[in-house]
């Protein structure tokens, strides 16, 4: 329950106070978004499977958004951040949809 009303507030404080993302930092977030929901469904299916562990899923949450926005600044000043956007975007679907995948057939046996 706690989670659900902390998703709530959220959302309630980033419509009233309508925060901008700076220019420098706009390519990145997209990508941290797709990190973040990978950390998220794959919380879910490990609550599902009975081995959530709390402190596993603020690391990988965390370590998810860093990495995947690290891999794509080092792929712009290389000249690749276009290329290394993409695939950090097919890696973490690829992953989210496996997730969603075991998610269904735990919930609907199917």
């Amino acid at each position: 329950m706690i989670p659900v009303i902390a998703m709530v507030v959220g959302v309630a404080l980033g419509l009233i106070i309508n925060p901008t993302v700076p220019i420098y930092l706009q390519p990145y977030l997209p990508i941290a978004v797709v990190a973040a929901l990978d950390a998220v469904f794959g919380a879910i299916r490990a609550r599902l499977d009975g081995i959530f562990d709390d402190k596993q899923f603020v690391v990988s949450f965390i370590s998810n958004v860093l990495v995947a926005a690290l891999i794509v600044y080092l792929g712009d000043q290389l000249g690749v951040g276009g290329q290394l956007s993409t695939g950090v975007v097919v890696v973490l679907g690829v992953r989210i949809f496996g997730n969603v995948a075991a998610i269904r057939r735990h919930l609907f046996r199917a």
